[in-house]
């Protein structure tokens, strides 16, 4: 296959010819406020078994179906009324993935044969309009090969999918950086299943008491679960600053990640900082690209300071975490 053509997303002649492609069944990457999401028709089984196969992903891992607006969503899920709408009025478009039960419309393949349902509504004018333009609903995940660093720039899924996929929409950096939360609706009170860009803070003042998932149930009910994931190729150990196992041995090349300025960096090949000014939501938006970068180097490992665990802070560590995880993503297929 040839390498997927790479248009200027903000063009509707590109949109036109990226919802055509989708509609023959075909592949598209698109930039939404997260990451570079891969759609695929969501009521197209065979389309949406290509996903599965394209990204080389465990069918037992759910895909999230994107929509371009709350009132699409229904004929996708079955939202309780009260509590969804006002959710869907806070927070979408947004990055706030609902998991609610599926209808008979949504195809098991989407769903990892599961009677639930994630859906979202993205905050990117591109991806709004693809799915208008489409006249359907995308089931989208992360435009990568499973398991690795997400892409938060159309050059990440170029270097990955370019000879797997049809086409690219280049929308620039996706603004936040990691992906959406995703809230089970299912569970009373509402449970988090992943950490992403609404924070706990944030919806437990609209919902109150909210849970967060803290058991294993091994089969994921929501992606983004398996204990590796986000990794880079290179073996990444989380440390405080200061830990002498940090340091390089002799004639090892170390990159350092850090959160804000570290007081010392003398002995790393290369230091990427998330934020000179310590803002959450900066280092969020620029995780995925900085471990792009490290893993492009060739080095030995990568150290990375952990940041404050509240707001963004905790989907950051969250994927700091899933990356430190050496684990053999093929263990789960």
């Amino acid at each position: 296959m040839a390498n997927a053509k790479v248009l200027n997303g903000a063009d509707p002649d590109s949109i036109a010819e990226a919802a055509a492609v989708i509609r023959r069944g075909g592949l598209v990457a698109f930039p939404t406020e997260t990451v570079y999401g891969l759609g695929a028709e969501a009521c197209n089984p065979l389309a949406v078994a290509r996903v599965f196969e394209v990204k080389q992903r465990p069918r037992m891992d759910p895909i999230i179906v994107h929509v371009a607006d709350p009132e699409s969503a229904h004929r996708y899920g079955q939202f309780p009324a009260t509590i969804a709408q006002t959710l869907m009025e806070r927070f979408w478009p947004g990055p706030l993935t609902l998991v609610v039960p599926r209808t008979d419309l949504v195809p098991p393949i989407v769903t990892a044969g599961l009677d639930s349902v994630a859906i979202r509504m993205p905050a990117h004018p591109i991806a709004l309009d693809l799915i208008r333009t489409a006249g359907c609903a995308l089931a989208a995940p992360s435009a990568n090969l499973f398991g690795s660093v997400s892409p938060t720039e159309a050059a990440h899924v170029a270097s990955q999918l370019s000879d797997r996929i049809d086409l690219i929409l280049d929308g620039g950096r996706c603004p936040v950086g990691v992906e959406s939360t995703v809230l089970s609706l299912i569970d009373d009170p509402p449970r988090i299943l992943r950490a992403g860009g609404v924070t706990q803070e944030a919806l437990s003042s609209v919902l109150g008491r909210i849970e967060w998932l803290t058991e294993d149930q091994g089969r994921p009910q929501a992606p983004g679960q398996l204990s590796r994931h986000y990794a880079t190729r290179t073996p990444l150990e989380i440390m405080h600053e200061g830990d002498p196992k940090s340091a390089a041995g002799p004639g090892e090349r170390v990159g350092l990640l850090t959160f804000a300025a570290p007081q010392l960096t003398a002995g790393y090949e290369v230091v990427e900082v998330l934020s000179p000014k310590g803002d959450l939501r900066e280092a969020a938006a620029n995780l995925f690209a900085a471990l792009h970068r490290l893993d492009a180097m060739g080095l030995d490992r990568v150290v990375a300071y952990g940041v404050p665990e509240h707001g963004l802070g905790v989907a950051i560590m969250d994927r700091l975490r899933r990356c430190s995880t050496r684990t053999d993503p093929a263990a789960f297929e």
